[in-house]
């Protein structure tokens, strides 16, 4: 493969030679442009365009120029590919666009410049995962602005049920859980295993995600799942995690499916005197 050093001198000999194809590929379909696009080689690039590389190519792997460069961030080259016609559209075999792998990898300038130039805000992976489902993953804020305001639905699940605001508590993204309750994301959604952002944030014991969650009100009381965050925080063994439900009104009396008592679940001493004064209220 040529190029993988970007040295534009050198390409430009080879392919004035004649004897070697701007299009030449290796065994698994990757291209000259593609190499230059993912290592940031915008001279190099231009100069495969010039001499006629296709721009739209597709890996083994489907993915594109666009597809790489898009993920590595060189936002000079999205640019380019896309002033000589690259399309926005290209998927790879898990149904990733270009702009999905700039949401994933938070790219936010690569984001901007692929939004103005017609990529779909509702792109999805084969699973049903957006491009904002991406981001809220990797706790990508400027990138979820970006893509908020372009229009993506911020309550749309991945097939399995999770949503973007489920999947940022998960990971302790508090500042994606944030900006996406600002934007209306429904605090009480829940996976098809019946948990929620608040269960899932107060079994990590992501205290800073769970003051977020707590300021819009979320569901304090039974889950589909059978359990209460309460329950959830103290098998997570955290004691701030509990403290935090218990001055939220959280019911240490309320018992779960198995008719358990938070106090149950735990012999963590610190923990049970945070419970304690509660149930005696509870019961009194």
């Amino acid at each position: 493969m040529i190029n993988t050093r970007g040295n534009l001198a050198l390409l430009q000999l080879l392919l004035n030679s004649g004897r070697v194809d701007a299009d030449c590929k290796d065994s698994y379909g990757t291209t000259a442009l593609m190499v230059a696009s993912y290592s940031g080689h915008y001279e190099s690039a231009r100069e495969l365009i010039m001499q006629g590389a296709d721009i739209n190519l597709q890996r083994e792997t489907g993915s594109t120029a666009l597809f790489f460069a898009s993920q590595q961030g060189h936002n000079d080259i999205v640019k380019l590919l896309l002033e000589f016609g690259a399309s926005t559209e290209f998927k790879t075999k898990d149904g990733g666009t270009a702009l999905c792998a700039a949401c994933q990898y938070g790219h936010p300038r690569v984001v901007e410049t692929l939004l103005k130039n017609g990529a779909n805000v509702h792109d999805q992976l084969h699973d049903g995962a957006t491009p904002l489902f991406l981001a809220a993953q990797e706790g990508h804020v400027t990138v979820i602005r970006h893509l908020l305001s372009s229009g993506a639905k911020v309550n749309h699940p991945r097939e399995d049920g999770t949503a973007p605001l489920w999947m940022a508590a998960q990971m302790g993204h508090s500042e994606v859980v944030k900006v996406l309750l600002l934007r209306g994301a429904d605090r009480d959604a829940d996976r098809k295993d019946g948990s929620t952002a608040l269960f899932k944030a107060a079994h990590k014991g992501y205290n800073d995600v769970l003051e977020e969650l707590l300021k819009f009100s979320p569901s304090l009381g039974l889950l589909k799942n059978g359990s209460t965050a309460l329950h959830a925080a103290v098998m997570g063994g955290n004691v701030q995690s509990v403290g935090l439900l218990i001055r939220a009104n959280a019911d240490p009396t309320l018992p779960n499916e198995n008719n358990e008592l938070p106090a149950n679940l735990t012999k963590n001493e610190r923990i049970l005197r945070v419970l304690r004064p509660k149930m005696l209220n509870g019961r009194s």
